[in-house]
């Protein structure tokens, strides 16, 4: 089961399975009208409900009907800009909404395992240039990462409470900053590009010298199907981090990749402006732990997320590829890639 199987990551999600030919079911909010679930045509390929996570009575109906074994949280408010506009909605869904759906897991006697996405701006961030490892302190600084540290604790309670009770394995993801073909979100960099690139009008670019973990959005997917073998298996993991092997990228750089492969005007935003500068600046992720109890590494790295990022793109809008086919495409290569 997935919960959030419209937003951008849920979607690729639900293709990257039924690619592999496992059975999905999906809860969400209705997908927006420019979305990858829009683009690719899904509504009623799986079993789904459209509905709020917050609304317990119904996620536990939809959960005790299907009595999914296996469940992806991904279900949230993903945005920072946004949590600023929407704080308290921000915390209810990212903190109530995750509350809700372990505490259905917890109770039910189906469920075996459970894998929370949460972010890797959980940490407490000194603008630093350190590298993040799961056992760093955990800090929020703007209401969208508080409500994540929020559903941090809430994860680390319910798996308090299994070590007493019994109960499925939970485990909390932290990943980069994923990209991918189909990704039209507001106020992220790429979907800004391709807006851009698509209306003619210029991009504006707040922080450029910001840096970020830069990850093409099947690397992490697949990190997460990992996770759900090993905890399967047997294995205990809590919390886990996905992000690529070198150096996050500065905005600028990925605004020089991707300008080799479109054409992009843009201007920068004055840094000093309050809301700009209170994202973190430096933000680099140390995944040596997936690695060494996974077996996982990134299959791309940061320059080829971006590029293979943008030419999903130049085949859906410049060549007409049907995107469904794109995103097929993109999953058997990624499949047969070492």
């Amino acid at each position: 089961m997935l919960t959030g199987h419209t937003g951008f990551k849920g979607t690729w999600m639900t293709l990257l399975l039924e690619h592999l030919g496992l059975p999905v079911i999906g809860y969400s909010l209705p997908a927006e009208r420019y979305s990858l679930y829009s683009r690719t045509n899904r509504l009623g390929t799986i079993p789904e409900e459209f509905n709020d996570i917050r609304d317990q009575d119904a996620l536990n109906k939809f959960i005790n009907f299907y009595k999914p074994s296996i469940i992806v949280h991904m279900a949230a408010q993903p945005l920072v800009l946004k949590s600023y506009e929407f704080p308290r909605e921000t915390f209810e869904i990212n903190i109530m909404g995750t509350t809700n759906l372990l505490d259905i897991a917890f109770k039910s006697t189906f469920v075996q395992v459970v894998v929370v996405l949460t972010t890797d701006k959980v940490y407490d961030n000194k603008n630093l240039g350190k590298r993040f490892t799961e056992t760093d302190a955990l800090l929020g600084k703007d209401p969208y990462s508080a409500s994540k540290v929020g559903a941090e604790s809430v994860i680390a309670g319910y798996q308090k409470l299994i070590e007493i009770y019994g109960g499925p394995k939970i485990a909390a993801v932290r990943a980069g900053n994923v990209i991918g073909g189909g990704d039209f979100a507001s106020d992220r960099l790429i979907p800004d590009m391709i807006r851009s690139y698509i209306s003619g009008e210029t991009l504006i670019v707040r922080n450029k010298n910001s840096t970020r973990p830069w990850q093409h959005v099947l690397d992490p997917l697949n990190g997460y199907l990992s996770l759900i073998n090993a905890l399967m298996d047997g294995k205990s993991i809590k919390h886990i981090n996905f992000g690529p092997v070198e150096k996050s990228l500065s905005v600028s750089e990925v605004i020089n990749i991707s300008s080799k492969i479109i054409d992009i005007n843009y201007r920068d935003i004055d840094e000093s402006q309050a809301l700009v500068n209170s994202e973190s600046h430096k933000l680099e992720l140390d995944s040596n732990y997936a690695k060494d109890s996974l077996n996982w590494y990134p299959k791309f790295d940061q320059k080829s997320s971006i590029e293979h990022t943008l030419n999903w793109w130049i085949n859906v809008l410049r060549n007409g590829e049907d995107p469904f086919i794109a995103c097929k495409n993109d999953i058997d290569k990624y499949l047969n890639m070492n």
